[in-house]
């Protein structure tokens, strides 16, 4: 049985400056990633979901970026595999939006794909 080989994930600088003023707000002596994975739900069957996070789990991996940390579970990972995370500042919104090569399809909000 061969082992796949996960290319990681990557975050925009836009990113990258957003998660180092959010993770500095946490009030906490531990160190604190942001945690990114796929669950079921949204209109297109998975969704998005992350938050800051303290613990780590053996089966995690960690993506380091220019002081911040970035948690992907082995389940999530082949679906978020090649993604870019990017932080979305305009007039209408401010929010964290996903690139992600493996999915098929989205939702019209961008929230959910397959």
């Amino acid at each position: 049985m061969s082992e796949t080989t996960f290319e990681g994930i990557n975050l925009t600088d836009s990113a990258v400056n957003k998660l180092k003023v959010l993770l500095e707000t946490e009030q906490s002596d531990l160190e604190i990633r942001l945690r990114l994975y796929v669950e079921p739900g949204g209109c297109s069957g998975l969704r998005y979901d992350f938050f800051p996070d303290e613990k780590l789990e053996a089966t995690d991996r960690v993506f380091p970026f220019d002081g911040v940390e970035v948690v992907v579970d082995n389940k999530s990972l082949p679906y978020l595999d090649g993604s870019t995370l990017d932080w979305e500042d305009t007039v209408m919104r401010q929010r964290f939006v996903i690139d992600n090569p493996n999915a098929q399809g989205t939702c019209a909000c961008g929230d959910s794909f397959n």
